[in-house]
């Protein structure tokens, strides 16, 4: 078993945030335990508390790990799209990214929206600059398809487009949508999407 001299902090909090990362994976958020998480590591949760400040400040962690995964997958999903350019629809590409990383890793996905602050406040700015990397992909790939936006609006487009993906995300993965009688919801998600770019064209 580990002892405090046997890593850096910043070692530490790598291994305490990939054990986290692991459990959270297989256990989801609402069974989710920081004291586990130490332990496994081998060390005191004191210790854990102490790296992180507090549960919120190890979940937001590992909630940064996921949105850096989740960004390096659509990052991918692009790249294999082809050229970014205006004549280039590359929406497929994101919405597909969307759901493949979801369906791939549902639990940690989700934490990411179920997680709110013990106090009700913002999260610090370091994990709103993470959440902003999603957004700046997204808004990226609207300013291509509208290229006379302002950039205001790109950003508000993207905003609403990404809450539609998402809504359709979730009834895929809780199977809400074998209620509703849809069978597509990724081809749904692109095709609400490509009716809003289509719109906001004109």
């Amino acid at each position: 078993m580990a002892r405090r001299s046997d890593h850096t902090r910043v070692e530490l909090e790598g291994l305490l945030v990939a054990e986290g990362w692991r459990q959270l994976a297989e256990a989801g958020l609402a069974r989710f335990s920081a004291r586990d998480v130490a332990k496994r590591v081998g060390y005191s949760v004191g210790t854990l508390y102490n790296v992180f400040g507090s549960y919120d400040g190890l979940v937001l962690a590992i909630n940064a790990r996921t949105l850096s995964l989740w960004a390096a997958q659509l990052r991918e999903r692009l790249a294999g799209a082809g050229p970014a350019t205006p004549g280039n629809d590359r929406l497929a590409a994101l919405v597909d990214g969307y759901f493949e990383f979801a369906h791939a890793n549902p639990k940690t996905w989700i934490a990411i929206y179920e997680h709110h602050m013990a106090d009700s406040g913002p999260a610090p700015a370091w994990y709103a600059d993470s959440v902003a990397e999603i957004m700046s992909i997204v808004a990226a790939e609207i300013a291509l398809a509208l290229p006379r936006a302002a950039p205001a609006a790109v950003m508000a487009l993207a905003r609403s487009l990404i809450a539609t993906v998402h809504g359709h995300c979730v009834f895929s993965i809780y199977r809400t949508f074998n209620m509703l009688g849809e069978v597509a919801p990724e081809q749904a998600a692109l095709a609400r999407v490509r009716e809003a770019i289509a719109a906001a064209k004109g």
